[in-house]
Order: structure tokens, then sequence, then C-alpha cells
């Protein structure tokens, strides 16, 4: 059954059954089902079809999860937006985008600049009232589509991601309706659960604590809806909240980002607030070994590390609790094995010929959720051993992962250089205990302009830039460190901060 099929057939079954808890309320399969067939008959009433490309500002929220699925359902492709980028950037991409209809809560639509985009875009604005009774309406003065060219239809795409590059500047990849189908039946090994199996309302309950807007927040959520698993959403990951949740549903596994494991070794969570799980699964970004087994040892349960990637749809790697039982001892540190229907291998960095077991090269990935048959390369320094199990040492780009949100050097230095003051930037990332990396600036300054203070400039890039992108800290230098060949020398630029 695909991922359409089942969002329609799923939220049939029992339409009074909880589906999403936020903020403490239930929100039943029947108001995600009414949400959904309001927006369906809104776009259809506009013109707006099967295929047609739909902007959604997917900010945390039982309304969001219906207008996705509803979206989803009707075989749309949702074009994702971040409401926490600063509002003359979103304002920006809707221009840009040039959609023809944009759906977002009441809170975003009170945003002027994003009102007038979408004037100028004509694209026709749908709000999410959070009204049971009333859960849709037309926003006033963006009630008609225009008539100007819009984006174009993305026939079998399911969502259009927005994702930092890895090699170059931020790119949307598309994400085929064909990829998340068979990435949602990749993960079912996971649970040892027949893919095949009649589709029936779940008694668990999973929680999402991962931004809608990431990849990882998105698929979390797919996956168990169209599983008919009911979930609770958070708007945010707080260790207080998500162990009230814990300790009231008292899930069988839960998914924790490695700063969030991290805050609750920190806290010194006690074990039998976690007693009904099973197993951690822990991704998007890189997990120190020693913070593994740590977790294991102090709660006794397996943390799953599992990788993956927005180009991927989700996770093409991972741990399963059989391997964890059987190799765990001999493969501390493996990112664990292929899911199935995918392929792994690595190559040489210069000649990209295959490498055998046991040699360290760049990562490459065939997978039937990427919609074609093409090895394809990624910028991950990887080994895999003779028993097929994936080690990653790290990336051979200047990729900066904080938190599992990638962040590209040269567009935060682009931002911050466009300050009058500001003559060259060099953005670098460190260590970071929580978040694995962290970017940081050094600032050089136009002699000729009037002085200007750290402060200032980091008020500047935050009006420019999504809040993960912005440095944590910024240092003004009389002039960049360089290579003998005129390079900037990013070690001596990370030494300035040590």
């Amino acid at each position: 059954m695909s991922l359409s099929e089942s969002i329609r057939a799923v939220w049939s079954i029992d339409p009074s059954a909880p589906a999403v808890e936020f903020e403490g309320r239930w929100h039943s399969w029947g108001e995600l089902a009414e949400l959904g067939t309001a927006l369906d008959a809104e776009l259809t009433r506009a013109g707006i079809g099967s295929n047609a490309a739909v902007g959604v500002l997917l900010r945390n929220g039982p309304g969001t999860v219906g207008a996705l699925l509803g979206l989803l359902a009707t075989q749309r492709c949702v074009v994702t937006l971040n409401p926490i980028q600063g509002a003359e950037r979103l304002a920006g991409e809707v221009r840009r985008l040039r959609l023809p209809a944009l759906v977002g809560a009441a809170r975003e639509w009170r945003i002027d600049p994003l009102r007038s985009a979408a004037a100028e875009a004509g694209s026709l604005g749908l709000e999410l009232t959070g009204d049971s009774g009333d859960p849709l309406r037309r926003v006033a003065g963006l009630d008609e589509p225009g008539a100007g060219p819009h984006h174009d239809p993305m026939p079998g795409v399911a969502v259009e991601m927005l994702t930092s590059g890895t090699t170059g500047p931020p790119k949307r990849i598309a994400l085929l309706y064909a990829s998340l189908d068979q990435s949602i039946t990749g993960a079912l090994h996971y649970e040892r659960r027949d893919a095949s199996a009649p589709l029936a309302l779940r008694s668990g309950t999973a929680i999402v604590n991962a931004p809608l807007v990431h990849v990882s927040g998105l698929w979390r959520s797919l996956l168990n809806l169209a599983q008919g698993r009911k979930i609770v959403l958070m708007e945010r990951f707080r260790l207080d909240a998500w162990l009230e949740i814990v300790r009231r549903h008292r899930p069988r596994t839960a998914s924790l980002v490695p700063a969030a494991l991290k805050m609750v070794l920190d806290a010194n969570v006690d074990p039998a607030d976690l007693s009904s799980l099973k197993a951690i699964v822990c991704g998007t970004a890189p997990l120190p070994l020693e913070r593994q087994i740590e977790f294991q040892k102090l709660y006794g349960i397996p943390v799953l590390v599992s990788y993956g990637a927005t180009e991927f749809a989700g996770g093409v790697a991972g741990w399963t609790l059989p391997d964890h039982r059987e190799w765990w001892e001999r493969k501390q540190g493996s990112a664990g094995r292929a899911h199935p229907g995918t392929q792994l291998r690595v190559v040489d960095p210069e000649s990209f010929q295959p490498l055998p077991a046991g040699e360290t090269g760049l990562l490459e990935v065939r997978s039937s959720q990427l919609g074609s048959d093409e090895w394809v390369r990624t910028t991950d320094v990887a080994t895999l051993d003779a028993d097929e199990f994936l080690w990653i040492h790290g990336r051979s780009d200047a990729a900066i992962l904080r938190g599992g949100f990638k962040i590209e050097p040269a567009e935060v230095a682009e931002a911050i250089e466009r300050h009058p003051a500001v003559r060259e930037v060099s953005v670098v990332g460190l260590p970071d205990e929580r978040l694995g990396q962290v970017p940081v600036a050094a600032v050089v300054l136009d002699p000729a302009a009037a002085p200007v203070a750290p402060e200032s400039l980091l008020e500047f890039a935050r009006e420019r830039l999504a809040g993960y992108q912005v440095p944590t800290r910024l240092r003004i230098v009389s002039a960049l460190p360089r290579t003998p060949s005129l390079k900037v020398s990013q070690p001596e630029v990370r030494a300035l901060f040590e």
C-alpha cells in the first residue's frame, strides 16, 4: 500500500480515535481527515490539483500535520518552508518560489513581509485556524491565486525539502512518493513487522520531538501516522516535558538526537522513568561512542545508531535490536548495516573506484528509495567491514553539522559580508559536546568604515539567517590567517577560538 493510500485508509478506520497529542490535547483521526478534506476542497476550487506544488510553513502543530497528510493523500507536492527563519529571508523565498498556494498557522500570516511576498507571488493564502469546527480559511487579500507564472507542477514528488548543501549553497531535494514508500517499508525491519500486514490502528504511541521542517521530524511523523500509530508531537525538545510524556505513555522505543541524549545523561534521569523503553534510536548527527556506552550502562537500554540524509528520504542504515544483541561487543562505534533494499560501498576519493572491505574512502549509496539504480556519492568518509557494518569517520567537506542541521559556511559568511563595515569573513565549525559542532566567525572590518561591535554583527546575522546558522561566537581580527597559497587556513581560524 502506498503512502497516499495508507493515509486515506488509516484516518477512516476509526475517526473518533486519538491520532496526535499536542500540548496535552488529543486530536482525532477524524479531525485530521476533516482538515485534509477541507484543504483539498479549497485547492481544487482554486484549480490547484494533483502534482501541484503547495508551500507549507512547517511549524510543529496538529494543524500542520493535518495539512501534510491532506496534501500527500491527494498526490500534491509539499514544498517545505521554515517559519523560524528571519521574516525577510522567508519573504524572499516565497517570492522566488512563486507557489500557487501557501498554508500556515494564523501566527505566520501576521508577519507583514510574508503577506506582501505572497501577494507579489500570486499565492493563495490558507490559514490553519486551530478550530476543529472551522479548521481552514482563506487569508483576506490572498483569497485567490494570482494569474502570473507559478512554480511548475511536480509529478511524483511528495516533498520538496530545503537542505543545506554539503558541497555548495542550500538546495531543494525532491523526495519522491516512491522513495518515501520504500523508506517507510525499509524502516519496518526495526520492528520485524510485515509490510503487507493489514492496516490497523496501533496501540503504541510514538514521540516526535524533532522539527517537522527537518527530515527527521517529517519522516518520523509520516512513518508512524501512515502505519496507524498515534504520536505525541512536541513543539521542541524539552527534557522535563519529554520525560513526562515517556512516563505517561510508556513507549517501547524513542528517538533522541545526540544532543538530547546528552541532556538525559547530564540530568541524571532516574532509570525508572525510562523503564518502558527497549531501545533508543539515535541519528541526525555523530554520537560519541563514550556517550553511547555511558547511556547503555546507566539505563540498560540499547542505543540504535542510524545513518541517513535528506537526499535519501530518511535512513539507509542502522542498528536493529537483533544486531545489537549479536554484534555490539565487536562492532562498537558502527552506524549499523544497510536497510533492506539499500546497498553501500566505499570508493577511493580520487579515482572513485570501489575499495575492498576495511579500507577507508567516500561512502556511496544505492537504494530503491532514491528512485534510480545509480550510486549516489556522499561527502562522508567511511569504512565498510567484512560483515557489512558501516563506520562513519567524518566529512570530506567544510559543512558544519549542528544538532542534525547542515550549515554551509559560505552562506553564513556571505550574509555577514553584506554589512557595510565588513571586508572579509571566514566561518568554521568548532566541536561542541552537546550539538556536535557549532559555527564561529572571524571577521575583518573595512578600515574606512565606522567601527562596529561583534554583538552588532551577530544581530545583523540573525536578521538574515536561520537561528541554527548564526555563529555562536564572532571575533574581529586584523587579518585572516592564510596558507602559503594564500587560501584561508581553516585550522588557524579555529585556533583563534581555542
